[in-house]
């Protein structure tokens, strides 16, 4: 088990906000992550449109994942359309 982030961005609308929140959550657990904690780092304006939205909600997961699973739960979350942008990040110890 290795520690990792996973920064994603969720549309600013309240209910395909707690939509995508929980299909990440239910994706990070059904993957075996360990250890999960969020930060909410709010609503903010975009740099750039994505999916034709100018604001997003920021979400910080940092969990322990099996390297192997890291692969599972990024192709369902490009499936997922309330996920607008994700990104993984091992963290060095």
């Amino acid at each position: 088990m290795r520690q990792y982030e996973l920064v994603a961005i969720f549309p600013s609308e309240e209910e395909l906000f707690r939509q995508g929140k929980e299909a990440v959550a239910a994706e990070l657990a059904k993957q075996g992550a360990a250890e999960v904690k969020e930060t909410d780092m709010g609503d903010r304006l975009l740099a750039y449109s994505i999916k034709k939205k100018d604001r997003g909600h920021y979400i910080l997961f940092t969990m322990n994942l099996d390297p192997q699973k890291v692969t599972p739960a990024e192709r369902i979350f490009k499936l997922n359309p309330n996920l607008l942008k994700y990104l993984f990040v091992k963290v060095e110890a």
